[in-house]
């Protein structure tokens, strides 16, 4: 008779129960990928079917067992869960490296909210990666609880069973950048438990945040749904104990991105993302005012010919762009569209200022130098490019149209003055509309 053959899996990454924490941490690999079942189950499968071949086909085998599945994972998405278990309470880089130096219990260091964001964001850019048993550079436990300590500057390493020593409890209305949202499993305290720093609404029906958290494979920062993807109703808000109400320098009773009384409006801290509709062409609402103050107040008034104003222009778009460039952001990154964090660094009032002469000319569009778009040349609109257009067109012979002369606000005059210029061309019907389309704004640079 054959001897029964064990083949040995790694347990799935994504499973919670004692035995698969214990594998984790024992094993090297992962078995994510491989298959969908539990570990314990295939381990049964491949008994079973070495058992088969020994006891011979009249026999039968017992069926395996069923694959465990978790209670707390009901209706939750492959990888929307984070498989972040955690170490105990520890000092800076552990009991086998440096320690840090002695301090007394619950020492709290005053930390202003960008101050706590920027902490954050260090992990962020670094991607550390996550490790339950490992300590970054800076002494501080590289899982969920260590990077909540790091961004707190508490004097050690906690876990979600402590962290709410050095906070207070707090509402949903009440979170702020820097606050965290924070599960703690008591009865287990491996399965589920986790935390995350709060960064800000990304919508005004306030049911999606951007979350900075240290999950696997390494710290991020993305759009969370409240309060997470799992479990959302035992994530607790808290605000650390140490915030201070404002930055350093600056005075008393202002936020970041707000001005004191009397000075630039910019926006409160606590205005959330409205999303990303609002913005773009043919948008038209409060909420392009309110980005068009803000980045005025960041150094890029130098697009605005007239101030930022409801409807959505170019000059916004370079407005924006502008900004994202300064934050050394490329691509996709730097559209000209705001973007949940690219709002969440003008309201907060973090990130870097746009340079002065960092606007440049007007970029090329369809391949004309200095084309603006056709955005510029609407009903409503005033800028310098109507100026531009108007006083080339009187150059070029066409000024009989204007009773005062060019000016910035688009009018009657400045559009019959290019539908001649337009039938000059030769062109009827839509082509000659009046309003300056990029070959018309070459044929009348040139």
């Amino acid at each position: 008779m054959r001897s029964p053959v064990f083949e040995e899996f790694d347990p799935a990454s994504d499973c919670d129960c004692p035995g698969c924490v214990h594998w984790r941490r024992a094993l090297p690999h992962s078995w994510a990928g491989r298959a969908t079942a539990h570990p314990a189950a295939h381990r049964a499968l491949a008994l079973a079917a070495a058992a088969s071949a020994a006891l011979g086909a009249g026999h039968a085998v017992p069926a395996a067992a069923a694959p465990h599945a978790p209670s707390h994972r009901t209706g939750v998405s492959a990888g929307e869960e984070p498989d972040t278990p955690q170490g105990g309470t520890a000092p800076l880089y552990g009991t086998g490296g440096r320690p840090a130096q002695p301090s007394a219990a619950l020492e709290l260091t005053a930390l202003t909210r960008t101050e706590i964001i920027n902490r954050a964001n260090t992990w962020v850019a670094a991607k550390v990666p996550y490790r339950m048993n490992e300590y970054w550079s800076d002494g501080y436990r590289q899982d969920c609880s260590g990077y909540v300590s790091m961004a707190w500057k508490l004097p050690g390493n906690e876990w979600t069973g402590s962290l709410v020593q050095y906070a207070e409890r707090i509402s949903k209305e009440e979170l702020q950048p820097g606050d965290i949202l924070l599960f703690h499993n008591v009865a287990a305290p491996e399965s589920g438990s986790h935390v995350v720093i709060f960064g800000g609404w990304t919508d005004s029906t306030r049911t999606h945040y951007t979350a900075y958290e240290q999950t696997r494979p390494h710290t991020r920062r993305q759009s969370t749904p409240y309060a997470y993807w799992a479990d959302s109703d035992q994530y607790v808000p808290y605000r650390y104990k140490g915030v201070t109400p404002q930055e350093p320098g600056k005075e008393a009773g202002t936020v970041p991105g707000k001005e004191p009384a009397g000075g630039t409006s910019g926006a409160p801290a606590a205005t959330p993302y409205p999303g990303a509709a609002y913005f773009g062409p043919g948008a038209n609402n409060k909420y392009v005012t309110l980005l068009g103050r803000m980045l005025v107040a960041r150094g890029a008034g130098g697009s605005y010919a007239s101030g930022p104003s409801p409807r959505w222009t170019d000059a916004d778009r370079r407005a924006t762009r502008a900004f994202q460039l300064a934050q050394g952001w490329t691509g996709a990154d730097a559209d000209g569209l705001p973007g949940p964090r690219t709002w969440e660094l003008l309201v907060t009032g973090e990130g870097k200022d746009v340079k002065s002469g960092a606007l440049g000319p007007p970029p090329s569009s369809h391949g004309v130098p200095g084309y603006p778009g056709r955005a510029m040349f609407r009903p409503g609109a005033s800028n310098t490019y109507v100026t531009q257009l108007g006083r080339q067109l009187v150059r070029k012979g066409f000024g009989g149209f204007y009773r005062v002369g060019p000016g910035p606000r688009w009018g009657e005059a400045d559009r019959r003055a290019v539908e001649a210029f337009q039938r000059t061309q030769g062109w009827r019907g839509g082509a000659a509309d009046g309003y300056p389309g990029p070959e018309t704004w070459r044929r009348l640079f040139s």
